[in-house]
């Protein structure tokens, strides 16, 4: 896995803004923002890749982002899109040893 496309796509996702979220989502699916960040930046910050623990973090984050993600507005799409392609790139690298 390549550490600069994660740097990459997290440094347009960092930069982005928050997009308009309808209706009950929004605390949920910016709680899933703010751990799949967090596990973003550990993994850039560090040589070792995530360890097990993070990595079924993220698995879990993700599984909620694909249910919440079916009934978001497609003008909030591409924000979520970005972050789940983040933690999938998370867990395709294999783990701390």
């Amino acid at each position: 896995m390549d550490r600069e496309t994660v740097n990459r796509l997290w440094e347009t996702h960092k930069h982005d803004d928050w997009p308009r979220v309808a209706g009950e989502h929004e605390g949920p699916l910016m709680t899933l923002d703010t751990v799949i960040s967090g596990c973003v930046v550990y993994f850039l910050d560090s040589q070792d890749g995530l360890d097990e623990q993070r990595r079924a973090i993220v698995g879990d984050c993700l599984s909620d982002l694909e249910t919440l993600e079916q009934e978001l507005e497609e003008d909030c799409l591409p924000y979520f899109h970005r972050l789940r392609e983040l933690g999938t790139l998370l867990l395709i690298t294999p783990p701390a040893s």
